[in-house]
């Protein structure tokens, strides 16, 4: 597996002032370091036996529908409101740098069904902890959590406790 922190480019001050933003961006535009994320997801999400892969808008997409289609599982948006068009279910959550809602369609998964959330970045928590919620009131079940990169310091596995969570990168 490649060091997948060489193609993570710091930026200071973005969003705000005191923000060390970890950017992506040089990751996805590596032909091999894009395929080494999603070849380390796919090995997670596999081993958690899902029946469908849930991503968050909107970076989890990158992340997410590769991994569905190599696996042949259905991939779920978790999105932005107003983004849906079919009748959704809805959640407020928080953010990072404030609040936010974020919906799923209503008939997106069948209870019971086994879901692992991928998002690109793990901070507070705040929107994983909302589309695992969102996935449950479906009457869904998560079965996993994965991220790209994971920034320790600012408590997001300890918002997910009760879940299984895994990153391919984590800064303390």
């Amino acid at each position: 597996m490649l060091d997948l922190t060489r193609y993570v480019r710091d930026i200071p001050d973005f969003p705000v002032p005191g923000i060390l933003f970890r950017d992506i961006t040089p990751l996805l535009g590596d032909a091999a370091a894009f395929r080494c994320a999603v070849d380390g997801i796919t090995d997670y999400v596999s081993s958690r036996g899902p029946d469908a892969v849930v991503g968050i808008e909107s970076r989890g997409f990158l992340f997410g529908a590769p991994v569905a289609d190599r696996l042949g599982l259905p991939f779920v948006p978790v999105r932005k409101p107003g983004r849906l068009p079919a009748a959704r279910v809805s959640i407020d959550v928080t953010l990072e740098y404030g609040a936010g809602s974020l919906d799923i369609h209503a008939d997106a998964l069948a209870p019971g069904a086994r879901a692992v959330i991928i998002d690109d970045l793990l901070a507070t928590g705040g929107t994983a902890t909302g589309a695992s919620r969102l996935v449950e009131l479906l009457g869904a079940r998560v079965a996993g959590l994965a991220f790209v990169i994971e920034l320790a310091s600012l408590g997001g596995r300890a918002a997910l406790a009760s879940y299984d969570v895994h990153a391919l990168v984590r800064y303390a």
